[in-house]
């Protein structure tokens, strides 16, 4: 829904041409913050309920008063300084930062122009040049449920077995896609009663490293039992949250890993690698397990534990709802920010 841009005091850009964890993070926070404060989006792949606004509006509009222009990647900063700096329009810039690596030499320069920064962990905070405000990410605990009964939510699915264990996110090297693959080739020959289920991006230019999946999980013999859907709509991702019992997060690295809080709050045991915040968020042996990135063994070793004893995977997931509801409910993330944005627009130019 468009709105006005006079009526806006932030903007928060996706500018990003792919859906991504970034667009997801955005895409959860904003219909939040629009119930108390004047935020609208612009860019692409916004929902019908999030508020947006058209650029040429922002560019046209950007002089009338104060605003913050909250960027979360490098293109949203360069936006935002051109709209600073070279309009001379009165932004506050303001950019989120969930990398846990040292940034380039023109981002380091373009996070020190920022009117002010938030980490969403103190690792992601150790890598900038300057002191952020750190807020971790939370999750939508009304979008993110757990089932009443997980067997009726699988067996609608339409897929063989009776548990699903799944990853879900950009099929690709980063992800650790190729790790689950393996370890499902390896272990589901020994657990009839579950099925694999990945979902995610295929973009172009990963076509060798899918078709490359997609032959191994042939030759296995496994293509009903591995299945691979390809990107699923928002709507349907938290649906396939709460079909799974046992969700798998085996990045070689993570900014941040969101997929892993909202596993949590749909009620299904977790197994992650010791990347982004998955080791803030994950708890050793009451939420599910954490191993070592690119560590197949011990992925392997943590996965089967769980499909050799589906109720210990039933009993983490209900944990994980509960951890979930206890510390990283998505309202924490938003009044945190919202004090941010407070804070910049209480600051005269």
């Amino acid at each position: 829904m468009f709105v006005s841009i006079k009526d806006t005091d932030v903007i928060a850009p996706n500018l990003h041409r792919r859906y991504s964890g970034v667009t997801s993070t955005v895409m959860a926070l904003l219909p939040i913050q629009a119930k108390t404060f004047a935020i609208a989006c612009v860019g692409t792949h916004i929902p019908a309920d999030v508020p947006k606004v058209r650029m040429r509006d922002v560019i046209a509009g950007g002089w009338q008063k104060t605003r913050v222009w909250h960027a979360r990647r490098n293109d949203e900063m360069i936006v935002g300084l051109l709209l600073k700096y070279v309009l001379r329009q009165p932004w506050k810039l303001l950019f989120t930062s969930a990398a846990q690596r040292r940034h380039t030499r023109f981002t380091r320069w373009m996070i020190l122009k920022m009117d002010e920064v938030i980490a969403t962990s103190e690792m992601a905070a150790s890598y900038l040049e300057r002191k952020p405000v750190v807020i971790q990410h939370g999750v939508d605990l009304i979008r993110f449920q757990p089932s009443d009964d997980k067997a009726i939510e699988w067996k609608a699915s339409g897929l063989p077995g009776n548990y699903g264990v799944g990853v879900f996110g950009r099929v690709r090297h980063q992800k650790g896609t190729d790790l689950f693959v393996e370890v499902m080739i390896q272990l589901l020959p020994e657990f009839p009663e579950w099925t694999a289920v990945i979902t995610g991006l295929e973009a172009p230019e990963e076509a060798d490293f899918v078709n490359d999946l997609k032959n191994r999980i042939k030759d296995a013999g496994l293509c009903e039992r591995i299945v691979m859907l390809g990107e699923v709509s928002r709507d349907e991702v938290p649906l396939w949250f709460r079909r799974v019992s046992l969700y798998v997060a085996p990045m070689r690295w993570e900014g941040f890993g969101l997929t892993t809080l909202e596993a949590m709050a749909s009620g299904t045991a977790v197994v992650a690698t010791t990347t982004g915040a998955s080791t803030l968020i994950v708890r050793e042996g009451v939420t599910g397990n954490l191993v070592p990135p690119d560590d197949l063994d011990a992925l392997r070793t943590a996965v089967k534990a769980h499909l050799e004893n589906p109720p210990l995977a039933i009993q983490r997931g209900a944990q994980g709802r509960q951890m979930a509801e206890q510390h990283h409910d998505i309202l924490g993330e938003v009044h945190s920010i919202q004090a941010v944005y407070e804070s910049l627009l209480s600051i005269k130019n």
